[in-house]
């Protein structure tokens, strides 16, 4: 099982969410399932702050590419139904997509050539369907990771440099670890996901905040804030609101009150 700090309403008892690798390491980050079955006449609201990066998500009624939101996304459930998908790398848009990158942030295009009905067979029939999932999806994408090239390793690179050290703050020092110039990676990360270096951080700091209030609701915002490198705790606050849609005393304040 893949760990995820993007999942902000884990837990939700009439939800299931598994994440699993299938290989094809530089094009594809993970797959993952969402099952539900909620109550007639209720819905069960995810939030998620995403990835900087792109979901193929097939339904059972089609695939659409997703691109990344660079603000917290809430979706409502409802019904039974699910949702198996792949996280992609960096790479993977140009050789998926004619479409420029910034153009799928937030917003999505049909992919009219995924096995719908491979997948749908999978989750219905098999007595293991994440595996079998994780094979029709890994067939169908083989070609194209095939076809990663260089720069879009060195993107891949980056993205998992910024989400991985904490010790990077700042873009020319994100593009001193992966040995470019600071324009040649804003060039190559534009181009690969439609966001800048600074955002894969910024990601990065704020996942990794509100999992830390929903886990320690007692930590100091200060010193979180200090720990992120942000320069101030206001200067956190306003970057945190702005993404996650409420203050990281809002946050503190629901987890408490979760586990009373």
């Amino acid at each position: 099982m893949v760990d995820s700090r993007g999942h902000l309403t884990p837990g939700a008892p009439e939800v299931a969410l598994s994440r699993f690798p299938i290989g094809l390491d530089d094009l594809v980050r993970w797959a993952w399932v969402v099952r539900w079955d909620v109550a007639p006449g209720r819905t069960s609201v995810q939030r998620v702050l995403q990835y900087p990066a792109f979901n193929l998500v097939v339904d059972p009624i089609g695939a659409r590419l997703y691109g990344p939101k660079t603000v917290v996304d809430t979706r409502e459930l409802a019904g039974r139904s699910w949702v198996a998908a792949v996280l992609l790398r960096p790479a993977a848009l140009p050789l998926l997509s004619a479409t420029p990158p910034a153009a799928l942030q937030g917003a999505s295009e049909p992919v009219p050539d995924a096995p719908v009905g491979a997948v749908t067979a999978a989750m219905r029939d098999s007595a293991d369907p994440d595996r079998a999932v994780a094979g029709v999806l890994r067939e169908w994408l083989a070609p194209c990771a095939a076809r990663v090239g260089a720069a879009g390793r060195l993107v891949n690179r980056a993205c998992a440099l910024a989400e991985d050290r904490a010790d990077v703050v700042r873009a020319d020092q994100l593009a001193a670890e992966v040995g470019v110039a600071p324009r040649t990676l804003e060039r190559l990360v534009r181009a690969h996901v439609g966001l800048t270096p600074l955002w894969l951080i910024e990601c990065r700091r704020l996942q990794h905040a509100a999992t830390t209030l929903r886990l320690e609701p007692d930590t100091d915002l200060a010193v979180l804030a200090a720990d992120l490198g942000y320069a101030d705790q206001a200067h956190f606050t306003r970057r945190y609101r702005a993404v996650v849609g409420e203050t990281p005393g809002a946050t503190r304040r629901a987890a408490r009150a979760s586990t009373d």
